[in-house]
C-alpha cells in the first residue's frame, strides 16, 4: 500500500515537470517569434526628380549602297578591267564578256533594217500613185517596226557585254578573272559606297516615340577613341520585328581623315532626347523582372507586395509609371526575407536624388 502511494506521488511530480516543461517551451516560442516577425530593411521614398533622358545603344555600320555586280549576258571573260580596292564611278566597265556573236547580231539586225525602211519607202510611194492598197502599207509600216525592235534587242545584247558598274564606290570583291564562263545573273563583283555609311540600331516600342526622323545624334566607335562622329536620323521602322524592336537607321558622312568601314560597331547616343520630370525609385527596389515589376511598399511598419509599370530605365533608378505615389516607402534591402504583409523594422529611410 506504501509502495503504492510513493509511485502515485512520483507519476503526478512527472506529470506535473513535463506540463512546466510544455509551457515554458510554448512561451520561449512566442517570445523568438516576437523577435524574429520584425525585419530589418532599409526603405527610399518614391519622388518626382528629373531623370537623365540621353540613351546609348550600339549599332553596325552600314555602306549607304552595297551592290553585287552582275552579268546579264552569256560567255566567256576577256578583259577584267578593276582589280579589289579601286575606285570606280557609275557607268565604268568592270570586265567585257566575248562579244563575238552579240556584234555579228547587231550587224544583221541593222541590215534588215535599212532594208525594212528602204521597203517601207517605196510602199509609201507606191500607196501615193494608187499601185499598192492600204493594207499593204501598213504592212511595210509594220515590218519597218519589227526591224527597230530587233535592232535594238541586238544593241542591248551588244551592251551587255561590257559589265558596268551601277554606282560609284569601291571594289570590294571581285569573282571573276580572264577565261571564266559567265551566264545571266553570275555575280562579277561587288562594289560598296561609303562616302555615306549608315547606322542601324534597335530601340524598344516606348524609345521609337521619342524619336523622329532628322533628329541628331553622336556616333562614337572603339577605332578613333574620344572622336565623335555627327548623325542624323534617316528613318524610324513602321513595323517591328520578331523581338518587338524597331529599327532606327542614321546616316553618318564618313570623313577623309578618319574613315569608317562597313561592318564595324558603333556607339550611338540620341542627344536630341530630352530629360523629362517622372517618378522614380532606385533599381534595387524592384523585385523580379521589369516586364513583371513588383516593390514592396511599407506602410505603419507592413511591407505590402505591390506590382508596378516601368518605364524609362537609367543606370541606378526606375521610372515608375503605376502603382506607386509619390512619398511611398519601398524597401531597398532586406526584400528577400519579406512576405506580403509581412512586420518589418525600418533600419534607415533615405531620398536619393541621381
Amino acid at each position: 500500500m506504501k509502495r503504492g502511494y510513493i509511485l502515485t506521488i512520483v507519476a503526478v511530480v512527472i506529470l506535473f515537470t513535463i506540463f512546466v516543461f510544455l509551457r515554458s517551451g510554448k512561451d520561449d516560442s512566442k517570445a523568438a517569434g516576437a523577435l524574429i516577425s520584425d525585419v530589418p530593411v532599409n526603405v527610399a521614398r518614391a519622388v518626382r526628380q528629373t531623370l537623365s533622358s540621353q540613351m546609348s545603344l550600339v549599332g553596325t555600320i552600314n555602306a549607304s549602297n552595297d551592290v553585287n555586280v552582275v552579268s546579264e549576258t552569256q560567255g566567256v571573260v576577256r578583259e577584267v578591267f578593276v582589280k579589289v580596292g579601286d575606285q570606280v564611278k557609275n557607268g565604268v566597265v568592270l570586265a567585257r564578256v566575248d562579244d563575238e556573236i552579240p556584234r555579228s547580231n547587231l550587224a544583221a539586225s541593222e541590215i534588215n533594217h535599212e532594208k525594212a525602211k528602204r521597203d517601207f519607202e517605196r510602199s509609201e510611194t507606191l500607196y501615193q500613185e494608187n499601185s499598192i492598197s492600204i493594207s499593204q502599207l501598213d504592212a511595210a509600216r509594220l515590218g519597218l517596226k519589227a526591224a527597230e525592235n530587233q535592232r535594238d534587242i541586238a544593241r542591248r545584247h551588244m551592251e551587255n557585254t561590257q559589265i558596268k558598274s551601277p554606282i560609284q564606290g569601291t571594289v570590294n570583291a571581285r569573282f571573276v578573272n580572264v577565261g571564266t564562263m559567265v551566264a545571266p545573273g553570275t555575280p562579277v563583283a561587288n562594289v560598296v559606297d561609303i562616302t555615306t555609311l549608315r547606322v542601324r540600331v534597335n530601340v524598344t516600342e516606348r524609345e521609337a516615340f521619342q524619336l523622329n526622323p532628322g533628329d541628331n545624334v553622336d556616333v562614337v566607335t572603339d577605332v578613333y577613341p574620344g572622336v565623335t562622329f555627327p548623325g542624323v536620323i534617316d528613318n524610324i521602322a513602321s513595323k517591328a520585328d520578331e523581338a518587338h524592336t524597331y529599327a532606327v537607321e542614321i546616316l553618318v558622312r564618313n570623313s577623309a581623315t578618319q574613315p569608317l568601314k562597313a561592318g564595324m560597331f558603333a556607339r550611338v547616343s540620341f542627344v536630341s532626347i530630352r530629360p523629362k520630370p517622372a517618378l522614380a525609385i532606385p533599381r534595387e527596389a524592384l523585385v523580379g523582372s521589369t516586364k513583371s515589376a513588383e516593390v514592396f511598399v511599407v506602410r505603419a511598419g507592413i511591407a505590402e507586395r505591390r506590382p508596378v509599370v516601368v518605364g524609362q530605365q537609367t543606370a541606378t533608378f526606375l521610372e515608375v509609371l503605376q502603382g506607386l505615389e509619390e512619398g511611398d516607402s519601398v524597401v531597398t534591402s532586406g526584400q528577400s526575407n519579406l512576405l506580403d504583409q509581412s512586420r518589418v523594422l525600418v533600419l534607415s529611410a533615405e531620398d536619393r536624388q541621381p
